[in-house]
């Protein structure tokens, strides 16, 4: 806020106004932000998002549990897998079991995505219909 002083019919008035362009500026800057924003925020997709849920695992002898450490080995019941290739022949002989068994990968937190995705992959190609994830539950406050 500013105040003007300049010079006047008679020198001892003097005229005093406030400048409001600064002010105007202001607002138009808001203005024009709260116009770009807001389509953004109330534009979105409707999907309903999987709520969280722990199940307790069944252990049924014809589950398979595949395992990824944190270096990307693969293990197919505590047994080493050489690579993929391999993983994948052994998901095919599974696949075509009746009732086909259950695959559930158990990934290391510090594994990357992508030696989980391998196995991912390979179970897709193989046609296995299920296949689940181990994780810890959630800690309790």
């Amino acid at each position: 806020m500013s105040m003007s002083v300049g010079p006047a019919d008679s020198e001892d008035e003097t005229i005093s106004s406030i400048n409001t362009t600064p002010l105007v500026d202001v607002m138009l800057v808001l203005l024009i932000i709260f116009l770009i924003t807001i389509p953004v925020v109330v534009q979105t997709v409707p999907v309903e998002l999987p709520k969280e849920r722990n199940v307790v695992t069944q252990t049924k002898p014809e589950n398979i549990v595949i395992s990824v450490n944190k270096d990307g080995d693969i293990f197919w019941n505590q047994k080493m897998v050489a690579d993929t290739d391999e993983l994948f022949e052994k998901l095919k002989v599974e696949a075509v079991k009746l009732p086909q068994p259950e695959v559930h990968i158990r990934g290391d937190m510090d594994a990357r995505y992508e030696s989980v995705g391998r196995v991912v992959y390979a179970a897709q190609r193989a046609s296995i219909l299920k296949l689940g994830f181990i994780t810890e539950p959630p800690m309790k406050n």
